[in-house]
């Protein structure tokens, strides 16, 4: 890596998964980005995170972000349980948003409302169904299904009837196959491939998932496990993104801290560097 392409900014912080509490950038009507700084509470009081729910603004009082503007919300929200696309649709699943140890006296209605004021959606879609043994979100949406290109929507699917996770995740498929484009299309659905189970030391078993990947300029990241399905994971991966490089990332490191690849990052628009 180029040095003269890093930019280096020193600020404490409790952990490492920056798409919880890092800036989500949005862009206004006049064109131009602002970021937005939700409450980050260690996903519903888990873990200590008073130090991660304020690394946003000190990066921003640093210059880090350039000159674009930083609004900060009396709102929990972690950036790994959206996902959104091109057309103004919003997917996550019902465990984490509407989690009563996140923003406790708001209802659904509510917390749509919110969203659609400050990210500019225009609707939200919500799933039931869903989980990973070993993760700590409440069922974050970018471990379980994400937006591809041309209404694609890839998700993590279970074939061993023997695994813990089978039926509530071929519940979650069916939910995915009764959602519908903004037009009124069925998605198309890409299953991605079920890794063998990982343990951490303690016999705790870990949340691995291709789902996980990160989207960036010309390439996708794609999060590998040491494991049998990892080659068949890149190229379900390379059939959603036919016109990106798709590149295999060692992620096993990772998720035993019960996180991958996406979670670990966050992007942030040219225009604002």
């Amino acid at each position: 890596i180029d040095p003269a392409r890093v930019s280096l900014y020193v600020a404490p912080s409790n952990d490492t998964w920056v798409r919880d509490h890092g800036p989500i950038t949005v862009v206004t009507t006049e064109g131009a980005p602002q970021l937005l700084d939700f409450v980050f509470n260690g996903w519903g009081g888990k873990f200590d995170a008073s130090l991660d729910n304020t690394l946003t603004r000190r990066l921003h009082a640093q210059g880090a972000f350039n000159a674009a503007p930083l609004t900060t919300l009396d709102f929990v929200l972690e950036g790994g349980s959206i996902e959104v696309d091109d057309a103004g649709s919003l997917l996550t699943t019902e465990r984490c948003l509407l989690s009563p140890r996140r923003n406790p006296g708001l209802n659904r209605d509510q917390i749509e409302s919110h969203l659609r004021e400050w990210l500019g959606i225009t609707r939200v879609l919500w799933l039931k169904h869903g989980y990973l043994t070993g993760d700590d979100t409440d069922s974050h949406i970018d471990t379980l299904v994400r937006f591809c290109p041309d209404d694609t929507l890839c998700y993590v699917a279970c074939d061993d009837p023997a695994d813990e996770h089978y039926t509530e995740l071929n519940a979650m498929a069916q939910e995915l196959g009764a959602l519908r484009t903004v037009s009124g299309a069925p998605y198309r659905l890409v299953a991605l491939p079920w890794p063998q189970a990982k343990y951490g030391e303690d016999g705790q078993r870990l949340p691995a998932s291709y789902a996980n990947f990160l989207i960036i300029n010309g390439a996708v990241l794609g999060p590998t496990y040491d494991d049998p399905a990892d080659l068949a994971a890149l190229a379900a991966l390379q059939s959603c993104f036919p016109d990106r490089r798709i590149v295999g990332i060692p992620c096993l490191p990772l998720i035993r801290q019960y996180g991958s690849l996406h979670c670990v990052t966050m992007q942030i628009p040219a225009a604002v560097l």
